[in-house]
């Protein structure tokens, strides 16, 4: 049985947190390949640790993408984060690379030949999300949290206020009344600093940040405030914990409000349906909701490796819905083409835009002039309202 009164949380990590260094790096190399050559076929995995980038995993692209071109990706990444320590800095870094091939037999599973159509690089079930509780038709949980430490990141990267670093973290816990966000229970963000500043500094610089992102009125009380609870966060990113790539899920989605099929989106191209897959039912859910078909909208697609028709499409409207889902899940299938293919061509995946999704979520963004987050535009809202 649903609820209408609750506490939710969702938490974000910032840019410089290092399993998202991680997912940056991979992201790049993804830009690297589909820039020289739109069809390439990319799955790099990246480990960052203290002053060390190991990189892995399996491609087919053009040969100017060398070991060489990987590590300049890396090295830029890193810097454009901002590490600059003695423990993690862009120039100083060992970057390894165990990049090779593509295995022939995932190759001949997903390539298109003869009348086969080209196949999911994977097997694999895929959830979109979406709920009117915010403009951007996300939850409000893990939109405050996003927002939150991407402000405290422009204001790193474009101020002098330089005495934060690169990796924070952030978490926001909202009280729902009648299944609408009211106002915040309680906020924790911590963050790198240098060690020069007290803790009454740190809480100086970032509690605007947190007044600047919540609603008028909904800021907690002072004792429900945790801003470096810990007391001190000096030695970060890498230096602090080991990264890896695809390791924060849930932060790249919802934010835990909505189910998660498990598969990581940084370090594949899009033909993995893992990534192509999950955004096309995020834009899919987005429409529903942009139409006034539902409050509330997940929808899961399943895939075979090798097989380019989706083998289900699910609807769930969580007891929100103003139409039939059973008719809308044969809509969706008219209105787009969920086969891989299908999904690259209709959203223009095929392009450099990935590196940009690496921190700050894959959803809930503006789409952008050059394609970027293409699944959050809003152009299926007039044919969804049509057919019902």
């Amino acid at each position: 049985m649903s609820r209408d009164n609750y506490l939710f949380t969702s938490e974000s990590v910032s840019e410089g947190h290092p399993d998202k260094v991680s997912d940056r790096i991979s992201d790049a190399i993804v830009g690297k390949y589909l820039a020289a050559a739109p069809e390439s076929r990319v799955a790099v995995e990246t480990l960052t640790t203290t002053n060390r980038v190991v990189l892995a995993g399996e491609v087919r692209g053009p040969k100017s993408i060398t070991k060489d071109v990987m590590i300049e990706a890396a090295r830029n990444a890193v810097r454009d984060i901002g590490y600059e320590q003695d423990g993690f800095h862009w120039k100083n870094m060992v970057v390894e690379v165990y990049v090779h091939e593509q295995s022939t037999d995932i190759a001949m599973g997903v390539d298109a030949s003869g009348n086969k159509d080209e196949g999911a690089g994977d097997q694999g079930i895929m959830f979109g999300y979406a709920t009117n509780e915010t403009e951007s038709l996300m939850p409000a949980t893990l939109d405050f949290s996003h927002k939150i430490l991407k402000s405290m990141a422009n204001e790193r990267h474009s101020s002098t206020v330089k005495e934060l670093g690169p990796d924070s973290k952030s978490q926001v816990t909202l009280a729902y009344e009648n299944g609408k966000p009211v106002r915040a229970t309680s906020i924790v963000v911590s963050t790198q600093h240098s060690g020069d500043i007290s803790q009454g500094r740190v809480r100086e610089i970032v509690l605007p940040h947190i007044e600047k992102i919540l609603p008028e009125g909904w800021m907690p009380s002072e004792e429900e405030l945790y801003i470096n609870p810990t007391g001190q966060f000096i030695i970060g990113g890498p230096d602090g914990d080991a990264g890896l790539t695809g390791r924060k899920i849930i932060v790249d989605t919802y934010g835990g409000a909505a189910q998660h099929g498990g598969g990581a989106f940084s370090g594949k191209d899009p033909t993995k349906v893992d990534r192509s897959a999950a955004y096309a039912t995020r834009y899919l859910a987005k429409n529903v909701v942009a139409a006034g078909l539902a409050d509330r909208c997940t929808i899961q697609l399943a895939y075979a490796i090798g097989v380019s028709k989706p083998l289900s499409l699910y609807v769930d409207f969580h007891q929100t819905g103003n139409v039939d889902p059973a008719k809308l899940e044969k809509v969706l299938s008219e209105v787009m083409n969920l086969s891989p293919r299908g999904i690259r061509e209709h959203l223009g995946l095929n392009k450099p835009i990935y590196e940009r999704t690496a921190a700050y979520g894959h959803f809930g963004r503006e789409p952008e002039a050059d394609g970027g987050f293409s699944w959050e535009k809003l152009d299926l809202v007039d044919a969804l309202k049509a057919e019902f």
